[in-house]
């Protein structure tokens, strides 16, 4: 892979919580190249958006601060940025499309005045009438119907798939290098689901952007990831092209996610198959590997915690029993 746009190493961070200190994400590492799509999958609880909110420098303070690692924008390290600085970078260079519209939109500002917000915070000259044609210049872009009738509307009067496609078009407004996507389609119904995704794939080939999608749907990955990071309880246990991880992952969680997803092949109505128990509490992981209180593979040896080792070009995991993955 060439110099990657964006490299995450040893990235550690941690929330003050009333029962002590917590470390969300700990020593996760991955790289981004360009005009790359990286998919960020796990269930729910397992780092995935907290890794996205401290790459972004927006963890909630004073609760949430990166402990360790670095996060290198092209060999710029956000980590060590002033806080000003960071604010230029932040929808300029790398930008962030977030999970509920709803809530992500100020819902006592019309649309226009959002994207207009952002087109002149980040340097974008004109008075107020060439801001208001850009904007409707970029909902056109995102596919949404008469725009200049809808530069006026508040959040509210928009539906789901509107209300995202105005976050992506802010989300894209000054075009970014990296484009962090955060469960973007988790609320909408499955057409505009498919709408979105390939909203977001086409206006990505047209910039060239590098893009990370984080999601726990593995039926959207495999539509439209290159490269696969596989979290589990705050660390990453499976990196991978998304063909192989596919064809025969190797970390017991993989094979579990991927079990439960619904085949052709299967009867109507039948039960899928699920991954026993849940992930874990941060404040109260099993010792060694983290997923051994779950997995059938479990061994005495898993009381060790099992590093990231490379399996094969560009694959990586972290389990005591990947070889068994391979008979």
């Amino acid at each position: 892979m060439n110099e990657p746009v964006l490299s995450v190493d040893s990235l550690a961070t941690e929330f003050e919580t009333e029962t002590g200190v917590v470390r969300v994400v700990d020593g996760v590492s991955f790289d981004l190249a360009a005009g790359e799509t990286l998919g960020l999958v796990g269930e729910s609880g397992c780092g995935k958006s907290v890794t996205a909110l401290s790459i972004m420098g927006l963890l909630p303070k004073p609760a949430g601060r990166v402990v360790a690692g670095r996060i290198l924008l092209k060999g710029q390290d956000l980590l060590r940025l002033p806080r000003d600085s960071m604010r230029e970078i932040r929808g300029r260079r790398i930008s962030m499309i977030f999970q509920e519209p709803m809530t992500a939109l100020n819902p006592v500002q019309r649309v226009g005045r959002q994207l207009t917000e952002m087109l002149s915070m980040h340097g974008d000259t004109g008075d107020r009438r060439a801001l208001r044609l850009r904007a409707i210049e970029l909902l056109a872009e995102v596919g949404i119907p008469a725009p200049e009738r809808r530069l006026d509307d508040y959040p509210h009067q928009l539906s789901g798939g509107m209300r995202q496609r105005v976050l992506i078009a802010i989300a894209l407004a000054c075009r970014p290098d990296v484009l962090i996507a955060d469960e973007p389609t988790t609320a909408l119904d499955v057409t505009i689901q498919a709408q979105i995704l390939e909203l977001i794939e086409r206006l990505q080939r047209q910039r060239g952007m590098s893009v990370i999608f984080i999601t726990h749907d593995l039926g959207v990955i495999a539509e439209i990831a290159d490269r696969v990071v596989v979290m589990y309880a705050g660390r990453v246990v499976e990196k991978a092209p998304v063909g192989p991880l596919f064809a025969q992952p190797l970390h017991p969680y993989t094979r579990g996610l991927l079990a439960s997803m619904p085949q052709l092949q299967q009867q109507p109505k039948s039960r899928l198959p699920t991954i026993a128990g849940m992930v874990p509490a941060l404040s109260d992981l099993p010792s060694g590997c983290r997923f051994s209180n779950r997995c059938s593979r479990a061994t005495p040896v898993c009381v060790e915690e099992p590093h990231l080792q490379e399996t094969g070009a560009d694959y990586s995991v972290a389990c005591h029993h990947w070889r068994e993955s391979l008979e």
